[in-house]
């Protein structure tokens, strides 16, 4: 029996996920949580075999968390699912640790087989993303810019895409203001731009909106 634990503050997404496995075969849903601070709280009581980490949980950004959860946790097994882009982020969860990524996009039967082959210990990402990654990079403007960038730049990116402040950042982040401002005025070095607004609009050329 894989035991499953979802985090995903969306109660009908939990429990939808929950139907999808405990319908088939071999899956035991041990918990569920709506929030990063009730994801570690679980983790104190159940060990389980696979941790379902929506990217946008509350309180701690989505890869922050993971990190987290592989320091405290390093045999835990971790599977990133999320409604933004697989560009982009399929690549950031798998540097910072997950055994794989998964879109809410995807087809249902996805979701089984992806938790199943995660834990095996095996790294599962869709068909569609190999595909994208097997492209020339020099052909897809996107991703090449990607490839400047750090996981934590991006975070940071996405972060400030998404109209959040400096503070607000470093609390997501887990950092100070003053490094969120470094960390700003990289991101505009790398993407060749001088200013907040044309710093956004590279945003969006990443479809991080």
């Amino acid at each position: 029996m894989i035991k499953v634990l979802i985090a995903d503050n969306h109660p009908i997404v939990r429990m939808g996920v929950t139907s999808v496995l405990e319908a088939a075969n071999g899956f035991e849903v041990v918990e569920t949580a709506s929030t990063t601070s009730e994801l570690f709280e679980k983790l104190e009581k159940v060990t389980p075999d696979v941790i379902m980490l929506e990217m946008d949980i509350p309180e701690i950004n989505g890869i922050a968390t993971l990190r987290k959860l592989k320091k405290e946790n390093p045999d835990v097994k971790v599977l990133m699912y999320s409604g933004q882009s697989e560009d982009v982020y399929a690549l950031s969860t798998i540097r910072a640790g997950a055994f794989g990524y998964l879109s809410k996009a995807s087809d249902i039967d996805y979701i089984i087989s992806a938790v199943r082959k995660v834990s095996e210990g095996n790294m599962f990402i869709t068909n569609e993303l190999a595909q994208r990654l097997a492209f020339d990079e020099g052909t897809q403007k996107p991703r090449r810019f990607f490839r400047k960038l750090s996981t934590r730049e991006v975070e940071v990116l996405k972060l400030l895409a998404s109209g959040k402040r400096n503070k607000d950042v470093a609390i997501g982040l887990n950092l100070n203001e003053k490094t969120v401002s470094t960390y700003k005025a990289r991101l505009m070095k790398k993407l060749n731009v001088d200013n907040m607004v044309d710093l956004l609009q590279q945003a969006k050329a990443l479809e991080l909106y």
